[in-house]
């Protein structure tokens, strides 16, 4: 399974945004930048982030984004369903039944081996991702990380977030 460059993308945008002061909001252009990725690529993930309800946009020239909920009730999972969709990676479309002398479908009374197997995978793939929060991937920064790259990171929102609007 490969997933999108936009997974990680969005992954380091929301783990970011959990660093907010409470209400603050932060730009496109700054996480764009702070990422070297384009501002349009960017806004389209921004975007499906907010769709899947684990972002909140806040128009205006002084707006940007910040998370719905708190850090520890955002999972993996729902990032990567918010980019990638809730679509299984593996579609089983029943091939074994198809080509010449195929029997009918009494011939087939279980379901494909290979798509239980598949979605097996999938299920457990999904669980995993479910389990981790984003305040963990926080929690595991700031106890991993060395301290030059947790001053970059704090410097970056302090230079960046604009306070919520009153």
């Amino acid at each position: 399974m490969k997933l999108g460059d936009g997974v990680e993308t969005a992954i380091h945008c929301v783990a970011v945004l959990a660093g907010l002061t409470d209400g603050a909001v932060m730009p496109t252009a700054a996480l764009a930048e702070h990422y070297d990725v384009s501002p349009s690529y960017l806004a389209k993930h921004l975007k499906a982030l907010v769709a899947g309800n684990v972002l909140i946009s806040v128009p205006g020239p002084t707006g940007g984004y910040q998370l719905a909920k708190g850090p520890a009730e955002i999972s993996l999972l729902d990032v990567v369903l918010a980019i990638e969709g809730r679509d299984p990676a593996f579609r089983c479309k029943d091939i074994r039944r198809n080509g010449p002398c195929v029997p009918d479908d009494s011939a087939f009374p279980k379901p494909c081996g290979i798509k239980k197997a598949m979605l097996k995978a999938e299920q457990t793939y999904r669980a995993e991702l479910a389990a981790v929060s984003i305040q963990d991937l926080v929690t595991d920064f700031q106890e991993t990380s060395d301290t030059r790259v947790i001053a970059r990171g704090e410097n970056f929102i302090a230079e960046n977030e604009r306070p919520k609007k009153l």
